[in-house]
């Protein structure tokens, strides 16, 4: 029983390991940003974005790589340009297993309408997507319907031709075997064979 119990522990814990965990931070930047030349200011605000979550949301040997930054926000850090960076930012981190994902906790209006014209433009793309996926299929269902049609009318005229064939085999026989008929002597009966010799025997006496 102490064997299973300390499963079922261990299954309760991989479950907790895999729960999804939501968190808003107002990460500073100020102070990080100021320690490096102006040409790599952007840059800097990026990793000390990284490494405060990675403290904060308990990430596995602080690997930055498992911390994904939403494109919307690295555009937010990025709008200024690299010199001029926000002094902080306000983001939603959403932990599923070991993988952090990061994204803004409040959009500014620019980036709202950017991300709506984005979405239209992907859905209208799935539409035509989806439309000429159809398009295609009818054209392919429309293809295999003669290719059908043609096989069967291919198998009926095979079936004609097997059945001339055989009709003309059959005609064959028939002809070979009138023809040995022909060349073979019927057999003649007793009575006609006496008859034979006797007029025979005529015609030899000079009768």
């Amino acid at each position: 029983m102490s064997l299973v119990s300390s499963k079922l522990k261990m299954a309760k814990k991989i479950e907790t390991k895999i729960e999804k965990i939501e968190r808003e931070y107002v990460i500073p930047l100020r102070k990080q940003v100021k320690k490096v030349p102006r040409y790599k200011k952007a840059n800097k605000a990026i990793r000390t974005i990284k490494e405060f979550l990675a403290r904060h949301m308990k990430v596995y040997d602080r690997d930055l790589k498992k911390i994904k930054l939403n494109k919307y926000l690295n555009e937010f850090v990025w709008f200024r340009g690299i010199r001029n960076p926000p002094h902080k930012i306000k983001v939603k981190a959403i932990k599923e297993g070991e993988i952090v994902n990061v994204e803004l906790a409040e959009m500014p209006e620019k980036l709202k309408f950017k991300k709506s014209k984005e979405e239209k433009r992907d859905k209208k793309a799935q539409e035509i997507v989806e439309k000429k996926k159809s398009m295609m299929q009818k054209a392919k269902e429309s293809m295999q319907k003669p290719k059908e049609e043609k096989q069967t009318e291919e198998e009926k005229a095979e079936e004609k031709e097997k059945k001339a064939s055989v009709v003309e085999a059959g005609k064959e026989i028939e002809k070979a075997k009138a023809k040995e008929s022909k060349h073979t002597v019927k057999a003649k009966s007793p009575k006609e064979e006496k008859n034979a010799k006797a007029g025979y025997n005529k015609s030899s006496r000079g009768h």
